[in-house]
């Protein structure tokens, strides 16, 4: 009976060890700066969940929120070392990177949402993402932050004049830099899981985000003014180390990139939800909302700024954005 048991014990190892290989599993390691309960959250875990479905289980993507593994530009930065194999970002670190992207941060460029996607989803989005093989990425696909707005502690926005003095964070982002101290504000670069902290003690006066980060990052704890200024559309970008891609089957680099675009179209369906409801939510914690921003004036006001993008981007670059159908 005692060699019976030892046989099989034996059978079932020499079967485990038998199916091993077929079992291997690589896991891999994405992350953002912000919540799981965002858009940016639903974006990674649905493309975790795709890749595992897509790849029969040979990949698992471990997911990591609230800048667990380090701000934005530090997670991007991981990724070209090849030290962490995925990210999703919003586009504010990125032409630190890549410099072509940088013409996407250009003040009131998109008209809507509607533009803003046909424009990533097309010819100019594509040759965008070619841009960033050759720095040590595979970008797998354009999402979405969505339009930016300004919050502050101070006083409402309603015109360029209400910016002027005011402390804001901003993102690690050359072109919002510029525009923003032509708009008299005092700019303050800031990686994003510093920044409830610094509002909170009054390091800065405000700062500014689509409604769907404000939402999330409970910022109306520690603002009490939000203006609907969407004087920048953010994209996000979900970025993985070229040679990690390169490894990959044809068949697993067809996976990761449908994987991205599933990522995408659930990242957007929760950026149209929390601007429908983002609003009402806020108003609703105590923060007081200006919807009728003077967005005229404030084109008025960075013409000599755009003027100085048009000689940087090239303004038919520019047009060929704006004027995208």
């Amino acid at each position: 009976m005692q060699m019976k048991k030892l046989a099989w014990g034996i059978g079932v190892a020499m079967g485990l060890m038998a199916a091993g290989p077929a079992l291997a599993q690589t896991t891999m390691r994405i992350s953002i700066s912000v919540a799981q309960n965002s858009h940016q959250g639903v974006a990674i875990d649905t493309f975790a969940k795709e890749v595992e479905q897509r790849t029969g289980g040979r990949y698992k993507v471990q997911t990591f929120y609230n800048g667990s593994l380090g701000g934005e530009r530090e997670s991007i930065e991981a990724v070209q070392l090849g030290t962490q194999e995925l990210a999703f970002s919003s586009s504010g670190p990125v032409p630190n990177f890549v410099p072509e992207t940088k013409i996407l941060d250009v003040p009131f460029l998109f008209r809507d949402k509607a533009h803003a996607r046909a424009v990533l989803d097309g010819p100019i989005g594509n040759e965008l993402l070619a841009k960033f093989d050759s720095k040590g990425f595979k970008a797998l696909a354009w999402a979405e932050n969505g339009f930016r707005h300004m919050t502050n502690s101070k006083r409402a926005i309603n015109s360029p004049d209400d910016t002027k003095g005011l402390k804001i964070r901003t993102m690690e982002n050359p072109v919002h830099i510029q525009a923003y101290k032509a708009l008299g504000i005092i700019t303050t670069p800031m990686a994003f899981p510093e920044v409830f902290t610094a509002l909170q003690q009054g390091t800065v006066d405000g700062q500014e985000n689509p409604l769907p980060v404000i939402t999330s990052a409970k910022f109306d704890q520690v603002q009490k003014h939000l203006s609907l200024t969407g004087h920048v559309y953010s994209p996000c970008i979900l970025v993985m180390n070229k040679a990690a891609y390169d490894k990959l089957s044809a068949e697993d680099k067809t996976a990761f990139v449908q994987a991205a675009q599933a990522a995408t179209k659930a990242n957007r369906a929760r950026v149209d939800q929390d601007d429908a409801n983002g609003v009402a939510e806020l108003r609703a914690k105590g923060m007081q909302v200006v919807e009728n921003v003077d967005k005229a004036k404030f084109v008025a006001t960075l013409a000599k700024t755009n003027a100085d993008f048009e000689k940087q981007f090239g303004k038919a670059n520019l047009d060929r954005i704006r004027n995208f159908q």
